[in-house]
């Protein structure tokens, strides 16, 4: 049978970054994002946190409701809810369409509703 080997508990990763990266950017992954933990220079490794509820900007003009799926767009830097760009994970506090950010609890995201 196959053995798995204990690494970590998984809050924090170590990422190598392609280009700098400064403390608190997003930093935007294959299916989810993360929010670096310190500066990262290009070429090096540094922390990424992929859990933890943090305040995002987000795009203007657009109400989001606690429990939305929320994804990073990573063409204007906001996150939105339409769908595109990195999933990000859900909203945690509501946003109201005048509103420049939101709260996001990282890689989190809701099953859908059961249908009857």
């Amino acid at each position: 049978m196959a053995k798995a080997v204990f690494i970590q508990q998984g809050e924090n990763i170590d990422y190598t970054a392609a280009n700098a990266v400064e403390y608190m950017e997003i930093v935007p992954l294959t299916s989810c994002i993360g929010v670096a933990l310190e500066p990262i220079a290009a070429g090096a490794a540094g922390t990424v946190s992929l859990t933890g509820v943090y305040e995002l900007p987000a795009a203007a003009g657009l109400a989001i409701n606690v429990g939305d799926a929320v994804f990073w767009n990573a063409d204007n830097g906001n996150i939105d809810k339409d769908g595109k760009g990195v999933p990000a994970g859900i909203a945690v506090a509501a946003k109201a369409s005048a509103g420049a950010s939101v709260r996001v609890k990282l890689g989190f995201v809701c099953a859908p509703a059961a249908t009857a």
